[in-house]
């Protein structure tokens, strides 16, 4: 299958779901008032499937990568903050430790999607290269430019 839009990637797809989730467990009880930490737990969330999507629209392998990494950062600070929220008694401990689990094979999900690009010979739709001309064509663009004065 071949990837057109940053939406038909699992990475990203796993990334929405979890976010889903995060605003779910923060939206009600003693969580949804610690403003704080529900805020902070929520963009951090947010910024792994928007990281995700931005290094993809960037469309070079290198800045994709760069995109990733911040990704992958903010699924730590996601888990994180987490502990802090059963720490809270905001969620259960076996709530906390199942979003933990999922955020942490989102991250090995992030870090297997760097790994694969660093050995990719492809650099990504920003480096294509120019197409390739007929000898016969560079004849007449190179005689066009004679006759302007150019070359």
């Amino acid at each position: 299958m071949s990837v057109k839009y940053f939406e038909d990637l699992s990475v990203w797809k796993l990334s929405r779901e979890l976010t889903d989730r995060i605003y779910k467990i923060t939206g009600s009880g003693e969580f949804s008032k610690d403003y704080g930490l529900r805020d902070q737990i929520r963009r951090a969330s947010v910024s792994i499937m928007s990281n995700i999507a931005e290094g993809f629209e960037r469309g070079g392998n290198q800045e994709f990568s760069q995109f990733l990494s911040i990704a992958k950062g903010s699924s730590g600070e996601v888990r994180s903050q987490l502990y802090v929220a059963m720490d809270q008694g905001y969620i259960t401990q076996k709530d906390s430790e199942q979003l933990m689990d999922d955020f942490k094979k989102l991250s090995i999900m992030i870090n297997n999607f760097m790994e694969y690009l660093k050995g990719s010979n492809y650099k990504g739709t920003k480096y294509k290269k120019p197409p390739v001309k007929s000898m016969r064509e560079e004849v007449e663009d190179f005689l066009k430019d004679y006759k302007k004065g150019t070359v």
